[in-house]
């Protein structure tokens, strides 16, 4: 029995039977499957509409509570909005806005990495420069300036951060093409004419493809965070769209009184970055062959 079930484990793909050793690994994969299902089904398991207002039932406590119903399992907030609903809902936001912002970070963030590391000189320097530049200004005091200019929205809130938050992505890359650029592949492929382009997307970018993923998924949570912490402050995006930062910005003066508003969007917030932090440790254990045999 105990031979045959090795042998199914050894007919598994490698990243199955690395994620089947790692509890936290299968906990983070589990945690971002069940947020992405409820974002892309979000109608249909939403058992209200987010934004249905009932005065008559304002702040019901959870179901579990004295004076809760089965109607509303996580009870309503101060307009009598189902809460349920409304996490399930403000699961999009944030996953557009992790993945978007992702996405256009490290499109800033690789190309001025890939650039830095492999020219190195003059190039490396000017980027370099702008990098500890950047990392000089609070990070947030460029968001609410642009966020304030530009007035807040989805689409500028991604572009905002995608332009602000490239910094680790461009470091991080930096340093591993700086390792690759001297293995002998790529001197091969230099000493047989191929331009500098030709050897970076196709011989250096494969190469660091590993951390970037990490980098990603890490950073994808990071962003999360950032967007519910700007809604919060009414710098994110604008009512009627429903996000996380917005319902913790609406249940904080009803913490005495209705803890449910603010406790539910905060456990939530919580469960997608942990979710994202486990998964980003596994990939991170999984890409690097230093890591692979422990």
């Amino acid at each position: 029995m105990r031979a045959a079930t090795g042998r199914v484990r050894r007919r598994l793909p490698v990243a199955v039977r690395s994620l089947l050793r790692s509890p936290t690994g299968t906990i983070g994969v589990v945690l971002v499957t069940l947020f992405v299902l409820a974002a892309l089904f979000a109608p249909q398991i939403a058992p209200f509409d987010p934004n249905a207002t009932n005065l008559r039932a304002r702040q019901v406590p959870p179901a579990w509570v004295a004076g809760g119903g089965t109607q509303n399992l996580l009870g309503t907030d101060q307009l009598g909005r189902d809460i349920l609903s409304r996490l399930i809902f403000g699961t999009r936001v944030a996953l557009i806005v992790g993945l978007g912002g992702v996405m256009l970070t490290s499109l800033v963030g690789v190309t001025l990495g890939l650039l830095a590391g492999y020219f190195r000189g003059r190039t490396d320097a000017i980027i370099s420069r702008s990098i500890d530049t950047l990392l000089s200004i609070p990070n947030v005091l460029l968001y609410l300036v642009a966020l304030g200019v530009f007035g807040p929205s989805l689409a500028m809130l991604i572009i905002v951060i995608g332009l602000v938050n490239w910094t680790t992505f461009a470091r991080v890359v930096r340093g591993e093409v700086i390792a690759v650029r001297e293995r002998e592949f790529v001197d091969a492929a230099r000493s047989n004419g191929a331009r500098s382009a030709r050897v970076i997307f196709k011989h250096v970018l494969p190469s660091v493809s590993g951390p970037i993923m990490v980098v990603g998924t890490l950073n994808v949570a990071t962003i999360i965070i950032l967007e519910a912490s700007l809604s919060f402050l009414g710098f994110g995006v604008q009512a009627p769209t429903v996000t996380w930062g917005r319902m913790l910005a609406d249940g904080r003066d009803y913490l005495a009184t209705a803890w449910w508003l603010a406790t539910f969007p905060g456990i939530t917030i919580t469960l997608l970055g942990l979710g994202l932090l486990f998964l980003g440790d596994w990939l991170r254990d999984l890409l690097d062959p230093r890591l692979r045999g422990r």
